[in-house]
């Protein structure tokens, strides 16, 4: 029995690429770019001997320069990604590692594998592209999960800051220094907005657009009516970290309740091309016997038809919205 080594190593050059660009986005950025800092990366860049207003005009330029650079074309499919996850990298410099990693890809692919010069090129783009964009989604979805589970508890302390006698903007000021990123950042630069003149509502609008979070919305449109109507902040802020906290609970609920069928379907969407690249690396001569005729490629077109349809269906019946 002779086994093709190809699928191997096609898998372990785009394992590679995502360990690559997230090895460069550390050595770039440094440790404190991370999630897992307990210290917000906004208090490490003042405690290293950052001036206030230029710590803000950075952290607001890496804020907003991925929608500034969605008039790439190719960018624009990653602007807004890039931009829930707060990527350091410019758009010019993603693009770069994104050909910089095609290009390594490239080399690995005509190294390891004996496949022709337009399929490695295709191949390598797939890889460089593809990788970053899946590096990117992961990061997206990383910090809104963390800023959903931060909030109730940031909420909580703005209440017990107003209950004390705090104003708002001193009650913000104490979530940016208390609770780590990325909401301890978001809030440190609601905070220095604030401090040069910007309405507080305003900056939490901008920032509930941003995210595009429901939760963040409710605080907005919370802090906004208390400013023109007036009214007790601490009771409306405190029954609005209960209805967060109850609104994440449910969602941890539905999430633990259609864990089987998340799984189910990600097993039935994976098991056939999990087993194709098996038969192929196992026995690679399994279709030349029918490979040659007329039917070949149009019944691999249907397959594929078929298979994409499944996913997109199984992704619908599992998606359930709350």
């Amino acid at each position: 029995m002779q086994i093709s080594a190809e699928p191997i190593i096609y898998g372990l050059i785009f394992v590679a690429v995502l360990v690559m660009v997230e090895g460069i986005y550390l050595t770039v950025f440094g440790k404190s770019i991370s999630l897992n800092s307990k210290v917000n990366r906004r208090l490490e860049m003042l405690e290293k001997g950052g001036n206030r207003e230029e710590v803000l005009e950075q952290l607001r330029k890496e804020m907003n320069q991925h929608i500034n650079g969605a008039k790439f074309p190719l960018y624009s499919l990653l602007s807004e990604k890039a931009q829930k996850a707060n990527i350091a990298f410019t758009p010019t410099q993603l693009i770069g590692v994104m050909c910089a990693l095609s290009i390594m890809a490239y080399f690995g692919l005509t190294i390891g594998t004996a496949a022709a010069m337009p399929v490695r090129i295709v191949v390598a783009l797939a890889m460089g592209f593809g990788g970053v964009y899946m590096w990117i989604n992961n990061k997206a979805k990383k910090r809104l999960a963390m800023i959903e589970e931060q909030l109730p508890d940031a909420v909580e302390l703005m209440v017990r800051s107003l209950r004390v006698g705090h104003p708002f903007s001193s009650a913000v000021n104490i979530v940016a220094r208390e609770v780590p990123d990325p909401l301890g950042s978001e809030f440190g630069m609601i905070a220095d907005e604030s401090a040069y003149g910007r309405e507080v509502s305003e900056s939490l609008k901008d920032l509930a657009e941003r995210m595009d979070m429901q939760d963040l919305r409710f605080l907005a449109v919370a802090v906004t009516i208390q400013q023109q109507s007036g009214g007790n902040l601490a009771e409306i802020l405190d029954g609005l970290s209960k209805v967060i906290r109850a609104r994440f609970k449910l969602f941890r609920r539905v999430k633990a309740i259609t864990a089987e069928a998340k799984w189910s379907g990600m097993f039935l969407s994976a098991f056939p091309i999990v087993a194709l690249i098996a038969i192929i690396t196992i026995k690679p001569d399994y279709y030349d016997t029918v490979k040659e005729t007329a039917v070949f490629i149009p019944a691999c077109l249907a397959v594929a038809v078929f298979l994409f349809t499944n996913v997109i269906y199984m992704k619908i019946m599992v998606n359930i919205k709350v």
